[in-house]
């Protein structure tokens, strides 16, 4: 499976921007390694900032749940000691990077990941033509099961720790690849889904060679 550990990383938030000034309420970090779930950092988040009632709805973090929660100077350092210098990887990346950017640039810090994978465009590129991409969807379709309700860190990031390790497999069996490394998935995440099979078959020649 991997050749290094991966963490997958998932964020719930007060909104869509730090930029606009939403804060993260709640993080999981789930290390994988040769293909399974080793560790977990997961933990709410104090940021000293309003939940909006919508939210609450979504999520089911209420007001008083992040109060009591570890503040957000407690939080980051750790999950950044977590992740250390592993690949990240995220279900729709770029939204998780902005958040662990803008919220370590707030603790004087900077995130120290090598590599990121995104499995949102992993999933479009592996297997094109899917009525939906979202993590439900996906999830639903390949058979991957919630442990607990969507729309929480832990369940979300488990999902797609499970789904990357899906796609993992499903690439080491199709091109009959010896080994899948972060950098072949970064690589992946940068090509058109057209381009996929074309890259991994030679992929799979050069490291069998």
């Amino acid at each position: 499976m991997f050749d290094k550990p991966i963490v997958m990383l998932d964020f719930e938030t007060t909104g869509l921007s730090p930029d606009a000034g939403d804060r993260i309420t709640e993080v999981a970090a789930l290390r994988i390694v040769d293909g399974k779930i080793t560790e977990r950092y997961v933990s709410l988040v104090n940021c000293g900032v309003r939940i909006p009632s919508f939210i609450t709805g979504l999520t089911g973090i209420s007001q008083a749940m992040v109060n009591a929660a570890p503040r957000a100077s407690v939080v980051v350092p750790r999950l950044l000691d977590f992740i250390g210098s592993d690949a990240l990887s995220a279900h729709n990346a770029s939204f998780d990077l902005k958040f662990l950017q803008a919220e370590s640039r707030l603790q004087g810090l900077e995130p120290e990941h090598r590599g990121l994978i995104c499995s949102l465009k992993l999933s479009r590129r592996v297997f094109p033509g899917m009525a939906s991409y979202k993590l439900a969807a996906l999830a639903s379709a390949l058979r991957i099961r919630f442990s607990s309700a969507a729309h929480r860190a832990e369940a979300d990031a488990e999902v797609s720790a499970k789904l990357l390790i899906h796609i993992a497999a499903h690439l080491a069996d199709t091109y009959a690849l010896p080994g899948i490394t972060a950098q072949l998935l970064e690589s992946v995440n940068n090509l058109s889904a057209a381009k996929v099979p074309e890259f991994l078959k030679k992929s799979g020649i050069a490291m069998r060679a």
